[in-house]
């Protein structure tokens, strides 16, 4: 069943066998519409590429985001499918589409261990209904579902992951119900799990109904009339009470404190230099960096391959997140993020670059924030990064601001490489 709609044309080359290798793909190219979309499918091996608005992609991914965003006029994003989240997500969710795409990659080549995955499946799973916090499952939700539907998953036992086994079986029921007979979906294992036990008590009801009987006091522990109150009794009840109101006392008041908040200081955005740069061996869309903090050298995989040369980044100076925790990238153990800015739906992504003259290892600055950023641990478990991510973003001019603080070292105002105005830095 397509959308029905002539608003734009693209045109997608694959070979046969990788075609019919691709659930998602051959699934999004039955929904397009035929008036918008012609699939050349080739007989023998050729070259995956999309054109699609004088713009041609050869990346996997990037292809099928197109395909279901700006490509096609955002036909799938529209209803019934809202495959890039409805354009209600914001820009984060549409960087959180990106990275669980890839996680499903590192699946594929079996780079990322299952246990791993599940593992962050579950927790995120556990608060809300789908991968990037939309109303209905996204291209993210049915790339990663699908991996984990294969013969290499299948036998992996859910039950110790109810959140994930929830979300699967309604994602693998979604695509069944839209996916035509000559993609063969894949069966849909329903999970189960031990009914809650349930206990009858013993009482009657005619004992539950009767009071409860106070017992006696003990001898020797009659109550004591009640004091007078002493002079300083009051003076004391009227300093707890000032304390209570926050009026008195050196610490704060927590009674009614608000729950945790926080500013743009809580992220540690440092000046590098990536000094060595590589393609990752068993992901397509990593590369690999050393990148020099000035009082150390890390190593941050990125998903820069579709837009950038492995040369475009040799002693390219950029920023670095550096409060991440240390985690693995299809294998490869990354630890920090190097920022760049990028359009709504991540078909044009550059870096964002400090000024010349900055030193390495700097601290980026926003004026009036002037915290000390927290601990890796804590952006992990808080999402500190996710709850201040969507006011990072560059303005009308290409500067990197948050809400409406610029971006600075010393030496000047952080942009965007080439100036992309408004959009997202992540």
């Amino acid at each position: 069943m397509g959308v029905p709609t002539n608003a734009a044309t693209a045109k997608l080359t694959v070979s046969k066998a990788a075609f019919e290798k691709d659930k998602l793909l051959q699934w999004v190219c039955h929904l397009a519409s035929p008036f918008q979309l012609q699939v050349a499918v080739q007989p023998k091996a050729a070259a995956l590429q999309l054109e699609a608005q004088n713009v041609t992609v050869t990346m996997r991914n990037t292809i099928l985001r197109t395909l279901c965003g700006m490509g096609l006029h955002h036909a799938l994003d529209q209803a019934p499918y809202y495959l890039m989240g409805g354009g209600t997500t914001g820009p984060l969710a549409m960087g959180q589409l990106v990275q669980w795409m890839s996680l499903a990659d590192s699946l594929r080549t079996k780079a990322e261990p299952i246990e791993d995955v599940l593992n962050e499946l579950e927790e995120n799973l556990g608060q809300q209904s789908f991968l990037i916090g939309s109303a209905q499952p996204s291209l993210a939700d049915f790339d990663v579902a699908l991996v984990l539907a294969d013969s290499s998953s299948a036998d992996v036992d859910l039950s110790a992951y109810p959140n994930v086994a929830r979300w699967r079986e309604t994602v693998l029921w979604a695509f069944q119900a839209t996916a035509p007979p000559s993609i063969q979906a894949p069966a849909v294992a329903v999970t189960a799990f031990d009914p809650p036990v349930f206990y009858n008590g013993t009482e009657d009801m005619e004992a539950i109904l009767q009071p409860t009987k106070k017992e006696a006091p003990k001898k020797g522990s009659a109550a004591k009339p009640q004091e007078k109150a002493k002079p300083q009794d009051g003076k004391k009840q009227e300093k707890q009470a000032k304390a209570a109101a926050g009026g008195g006392g050196n610490k704060p008041a927590t009674a009614n404190q608000a729950p945790d908040s926080y500013d743009i200081s809580a992220l540690d955005i440092r000046v590098g230099k990536i000094v060595k740069a590589w393609e990752h061996e068993g992901s397509d869309k990593l590369f690999c960096e050393d990148v020099d903090l000035g009082t150390e050298t890390r190593q941050i995989a990125s998903g820069l391959r579709a837009f950038y040369k492995t040369a475009d980044l040799q002693d390219r100076h950029v920023l670095v997140l550096c409060n991440l925790k240390k985690r693995s990238l299809a294998g490869f153990p990354s630890h920090g993020m190097v920022l760049c800015a990028s359009n709504a739906d991540h078909t044009a992504v550059e870096f964002v670059v400090p000024p010349e003259g900055s030193k390495l290892g700097e601290r980026v600055q926003f004026e009036g924030y002037t915290g000390e950023p927290e601990p890796e641990n804590k952006i992990a478990k808080k999402k500190v990064f996710e709850k201040l991510a969507p006011d990072l973003k560059t303005d009308d001019k290409g500067n990197v601001v948050w809400k409406t603080v610029m971006a600075k070292t010393e030496a000047g105002v952080v942009r965007a490489l080439n100036g992309m105005p408004n959009a997202t830095v992540a």
